[in-house]
């Protein structure tokens, strides 16, 4: 058994969504005898119908501080579960009890083994499902590193679970709804069962301790205090993933669990440790920003070492109404201890990620969210609310690293950058209902160019006369494609002062303008432009004669050198569990991709990567049907590779888009 501080412990709930991990942090509180609060509780979760950021809730167990942060399940979100993470002296991974759905967790189990994190599986809703444990099991094992261990054998009765045997104490429980489980004899159907199952946990930990080894190979039955111990030191150096049983909603499990985190689970200040929070008298890492109505930037963190107070200092800023967080209860403390998670109200110069050592801030930053999968095109409803709707975004940036923003040259659109199509639209609910900003999003308009696959020998002359000075310029050039890739080249050949020096520039010029929209509507690239002769008029050229001239050059020439749409192509990665790679060969073969091959993901138990070059427009929604083909679990990654010629009905479709904007 663990020695127990007064320390406040942290344990974080994840998992996908619908797994119940929000059923599992009430049903935790109020096992323990705490009233649980309020969660999901923001305009946001009760319009999208879930946990839309995570929810913080504090409670007490046999004289032990717990923390709890309830996450969101969307894949979407996932970012936030990545920060709380980094808080958390233990993570309940919330699992379905489907083998057919472990994939569902992969993501988070590859996060906690690459940051070793110890964790443990809560196979949720058994009530619901026949599947035998031995399968689910290995399907489970198939995306972790680290050696699962079953900790409890299921009872089943009549192909339902009615119970369950802790494989460590042997004892044994039946089930009660809505109340504490009553201890029962192991039933003799189960035994066999049983014996299985306990062999395998001491095997797996075993691998861990040679004087265990030693005692099963001389067939001696190791102390239960013993192996208690062993399962508490192998799950603190996160050797080893336990899985137990139960279903929230109706309670069952619960009291295991909670037992778990307090016997097994790491002690309050061993995260610190795995983080190098070396040296400082007082130590705390920002884990959250929040935004909150009315009461402005609030960052939460975790107090690692020492305590904090109201009123300290905090980069030279004073810290005025120190926060406990519960629910949506922000309650004023006047100090924090060990362990706990404070708001620190109105520091701006706080951001999640950053450390607070004996009050001065260490600038960390984050850096390891998600890529960007998902982008919709942004504007504010109202005008008048374009400044208003910057101010905003920024304020959702620093909430949410898994947000971004992009300003494209090419088509003057602000794309807001995210994990799909709900994390976005949860975003614009957020600008409405906290900023009162509302927006207009769209599918943004790929980076089409075009060029051309003839060449031209053009003149082209600007006259005018309006009364004194006109304006005059004579030109005359040779216009060629170039490879692919090549951009825009500009020479001149003048001989005997045809086109005097100061005016060449002013022609390079005004091709240059006019090069930005061509025949088709898009910027013309991979054309070289040679000025080869020309006439000027002593008193009527001027600078601007000659870039008009070379403006209506390229005007009058590009249409009948054979113009061509090019579109974007994007070397695209995806990531898929194996099972599912057969569809994903589909997805990209329907969205006009070319497949260049695929292998087993790197560092990736049981997942394929596919390679493939695809069009913008087909990567644009591409992660939409991904996730639907594969159960949420589908990414990818992706990066500008090259353009190539879009021809036919596509680009003819493309093509009468544009000229419809432009006359609009």
């Amino acid at each position: 058994m663990k020695e127990h501080s007064d320390a406040v412990r942290c344990a974080v709930i994840a998992g996908p969504q619908g797994a119940g991990k929000t059923t599992l942090a009430a049903a935790m509180m109020k096992r323990a005898g705490a009233s649980a609060p309020v969660f999901d509780s923001s305009a946001e979760a009760k319009e999208f119908g879930m946990t839309t950021e995570p929810n913080f809730a504090r409670f007490d167990y046999l004289g032990e501080a717990w923390t709890l942060i309830d996450c969101p399940g969307s894949v979407e979100l996932i970012q936030s579960s990545l920060d709380a993470m980094q808080a958390a002296d233990i993570v309940i991974l919330v699992a379905d009890p489907h083998a057919d759905r472990a994939g569902a967790i992969a993501a988070h189990l590859k996060y906690l083994d690459d940051h070793d994190i110890p964790h443990v599986i809560f196979v949720n809703r058994l009530d619901e499902s026949e599947t035998r444990i031995r399968d689910l099991m290995q399907a489970l094992q198939e995306h972790s590193a680290r050696p699962l261990v079953l900790r409890q054998a299921p009872i089943w009765e009549n192909g339902k679970i009615a119970g369950a045997v802790d494989l460590i104490s042997e004892r044994a429980w039946k089930y009660r709804e809505g109340a504490p489980s009553d201890l029962i004899e192991i039933p003799p159907s189960e035994r066999a069962r049983e014996i299985e199952a306990r062999a395998a946990l001491l095997d797996t930990l075993a691998d861990f301790d040679d004087a265990l080894m030693e005692q099963i190979l001389e067939d001696r039955t190791p102390p239960g205090a013993e192996v208690f111990r062993l399962m508490a030191k192998d799950l603190e150096e996160d050797l080893i993933v336990p899985v137990v049983l139960g279903s929230a909603s109706h309670g069952h499990g619960v009291t295991r669990l909670l037992k778990l985190l307090r016997h097994e689970a790491p002690a309050a200040g061993k995260a610190a440790a795995r983080l190098k929070l070396n040296g400082g008298a007082s130590v705390a890492t920002v884990i959250r920003t929040i935004h909150a109505p009315h009461a402005g930037k609030i960052s939460a963190a975790r107090i690692w070492r020492g305590g904090m107070k109201d009123g300290a200092s905090v980069n030279g800023a004073r810290i005025s109404g120190l926060l406990s967080l519960n629910g949506e209860t922000r309650a004023k403390i006047e100090a924090a201890r060990e362990g706990d998670i404070v708001g620190i109200p109105r520091i701006d110069a706080l951001a999640a990620g950053d450390r607070i050592i004996d009050g001065a801030v260490e600038k960390c930053g984050r850096t390891d969210g998600p890529m960007a999968l998902y982008g919709l095109a942004i504007r504010a409803k109202n005008d008048r609310d374009e400044v208003k709707l910057s101010a905003a975004l920024h304020k959702l940036l620093e909430e949410d690293l898994s947000l971004s923003t992009e300003r494209r040259a090419d088509t003057g659109e602000l794309i807001l950058k995210g994990q799909g199509d709900v994390h976005l639209r949860l975003a614009a609910a957020k600008l409405k209902n906290r900023y009162n900003v509302e927006v207009e999003m769209k599918a943004p308009r790929p980076s089409y160019r075009e060029s051309i696959r003839a060449g031209a020998d053009h003149h082209a002359r600007h006259k005018k006369q309006s009364g004194g000075h006109g304006q005059f310029a004579d030109i005359r050039v040779k216009i060629k494609p170039l490879a692919r890739g090549e951009g825009f080249h500009f020479d001149e050949v003048i001989h005997g002062g045809a086109v005097p020096r100061q005016y060449i520039p002013a022609v390079e010029a005004g091709v240059t303008e006019e090069l930005a929209a061509g025949p088709l509507g898009f910027p013309v690239v991979d054309v070289a432009v040679t000025l080869y002769d020309g006439q000027f008029h002593a008193v009527d050229s001027n600078e601007m004669s000659f870039k008009m001239a070379g403006r209506q050059a390229m005007r009058e020439a590009l249409p009948d050198c054979q113009p061509v749409l090019l579109e974007p192509v994007y070397e695209t990665v995806v990531h898929a569990p194996t099972a599912h790679t057969s569809k994903v060969h589909g997805v990209i073969a329907a969205r006009r991709g070319q497949i260049l091959g695929f292998d087993a993901r790197t560092g990736w138990r049981g997942w394929d990567s596919v390679k493939a070059m695809l069009p913008e427009a087909s990567v644009q929604d591409l992660i939409i049907e991904l996730r639907s083909i594969t159960q949420g679990a589908a990414t990818f990654e992706t990066r500008f590779d090259h353009y190539q010629e879009l021809h036919g009905k596509d680009a003819e479709k493309v093509v009468e888009e544009r000229r419809r904007e432009t006359a609009g």
